[in-house]
């Protein structure tokens, strides 16, 4: 059992890589692999609805996001993480998660379907749970289970040993680290003992609410 956590800051090792790092130390104590993604600070281009990924299962721009879904492939669940800009997610991070998500759900691919995930904010003050809720939406999308922890999966702190002082979100992001090792364990032995994976969602109705 492998997960992916996922540094959606343009800092490669600032705060929001600490608050990940905790959770890695959590999960592979409790004997579950786990690997740091970072999104690097280069531009990422937004999400065009060109629909190409649609017939090629891929995003129209051959660039990190291609490259991650391959990548994620291999993991069994993940943590996306991201610093608060404006009360809001960094902006690069929601382009990437845009288009990774748009283009494995058109695409029809299985790389996220019922792998559980969880979300961590990184904030000086204020605006985390906004841009947890943010984060937290991509899921539905892909049948995923959100897992929780003791608190809202946040950390304090302008740089990295300030987030260190913030005992709390410390310790949240820990029992997040186990809760998602508990579940990823819970899954694989429900399957080892003849519990099914759910069927595949039936073909989408897509129902608009302005008809001519």
């Amino acid at each position: 059992m492998k997960v992916l956590l996922v540094n959606g800051s343009p800092h490669e090792h600032g705060c929001t890589d600490r608050a990940l790092q905790e959770v890695k130390i959590a999960l592979e104590a409790e004997g579950v692999g786990a690997d740091i993604y970072w999104i690097d600070n280069a531009p990422i281009p937004g999400c065009l609805s060109c629909m190409y990924c649609v017939k090629n299962h891929k995003c129209v721009y051959d660039d990190l996001v291609n490259s991650f879904v391959n990548i994620a492939k291999h993991y069994d669940g993940f943590v996306f993480g991201s610093p608060v800009y404006f009360a809001s997610a960094a902006g690069q991070m929601v382009a990437f998660m845009d288009r990774v998500f748009f283009s494995s759900y058109a695409g029809k691919t299985d790389t996220f379907y019922m792998k559980p995930v969880a979300s961590v904010a990184s904030c000086r003050r204020a605006g985390d749970v906004a841009a947890l809720d943010q984060l937290n939406k991509y899921y539905g999308l892909m049948h995923m289970p959100v897992v929780s922890s003791s608190y809202w999966n946040e950390v304090h702190g302008h740089k990295p040993s300030e987030v260190v002082q913030d005992l709390e979100g410390m310790q949240t992001m820990r029992n997040l680290g186990k809760n998602m090792a508990w579940l990823l364990k819970c899954i694989d032995a429900g399957r080892k003992n003849g519990v099914k994976d759910p069927e595949r969602p039936e073909k989408p109705d897509m129902t608009n609410f302005i008809r001519k």
